[in-house]
């Protein structure tokens, strides 16, 4: 089961500053889109959060799932549950539906005001939180747009492929129960970053579709800035790396990371590793955290896109 109410005016979920509070954890790059967006939105004074710990997260079925610490000093950047001092997450999902059987993700938006929840779709969230507050924000917010209507179909294609086969598709390889399945999903993973390596270059600018910021960059920065951390060793999407062998996509990331605000202060890469080695028991058993790669990003950020190579993986 899912939620998928809007906040909107007009609708049930109106938008009021302090009424929505944000269950997030800073490992999932799901949950990260949408802290992205309450960053470049400027909603942090609007919004606030709680976070869930990485680790642990239960057993094989996922119960009893994520955690919160119960101090605010238990573990990094980690914080108790601000409105209900619960313990598991699926506390808020039991608040909001008593017979509610199905997973306890982040992201989830609740609303104080009804006391439920009001959507737990990162993409559906992302989507309407880039407007809601438009009518309340200072100018310098109100004008970002990450949807334009001249890009917004572009966006849409990009996004589907690239959700199919590169955000998912990581977990698809990662996961594989088997050899097969494994070689199956993994190939279309490092496809799928040639072709946006190329887009890059094509649309010669700072962001994938050109100067223009749009969710196509909001929803890549989340897998890529956990690609060469966590994906390379831990899902086995080790045929090529970013910092290596994808030149255009590994400035892009560099560029955001260093120098465009909201996207290092939403990444924790503490959160991400140890999410990933130690929550993921059939994949890394003896739950240990590799030291590597260091850094975890680089921070030489080349100005002239168009003075790198397209890099490329030879594929199998």
């Amino acid at each position: 089961m899912s939620w998928h109410g809007v906040v909107e005016t007009g609708g049930t979920f109106e938008p009021e500053p302090g009424r929505y509070h944000l269950y997030i954890g800073l490992f999932c790059p799901f949950a990260h889109r949408v802290n992205l967006i309450r960053h470049l939105k400027g909603l942090i004074s609007f919004i606030d959060i709680s976070i869930v710990k990485p680790y642990p997260k239960g057993d094989e079925k996922g119960w009893p799932g994520w955690r919160f610490p119960k101090t605010d000093d238990e573990y990094p950047d980690a914080t108790r549950d601000r409105l209900f001092g619960s313990e598991y997450m699926h506390e808020i999902y039991f608040r909001a539906d008593k017979s509610y059987q199905g997973r306890y993700s982040v992201p989830v938006l609740w609303d104080t005001k009804t006391n439920t929840i009001v959507n737990n779709e990162s993409h559906e969230i992302l989507r309407f939180l880039e407007n809601a507050f438009n009518p309340l924000l200072s100018d310098e917010y109100r004008v970002r747009n990450y949807y334009p209507d001249h890009l917004r179909d572009k966006i849409d294609e990009v996004c589907d492929w690239m959700q199919r086969d590169l955000n998912t598709g990581v977990y698809k390889a990662g996961f594989a129960p088997n050899q097969e399945v494994y070689d199956e999903n993994v190939v279309p993973v490092f496809d799928t970053l040639k072709r946006l390596e190329k887009l890059l270059a094509e649309n010669n600018g700072s962001y994938i579709l050109g100067e223009e910021m749009t969710e196509v960059d909001l929803r890549l920065y989340p897998t890529l800035i956990r690609f060469d951390t966590v994906y390379v060793q831990h899902f086995k999407c080790n045929l090529g790396t970013l910092r290596h062998d994808y030149p255009r996509l590994n400035n892009w990331l560099k560029n955001l990371y260093w120098n465009v605000s909201g996207f290092k202060e939403t990444t924790n890469f503490k959160h991400i590793k140890e999410n990933y080695t130690k929550s993921h028991y059939d994949i890394n058993p003896k739950a240990i955290t590799p030291m590597g790669p260091v850094p975890d990003i680089e921070e030489d950020v080349e100005q002239q896109f168009d003075k790198l190579r397209i890099g490329n993986v030879r594929l199998p």
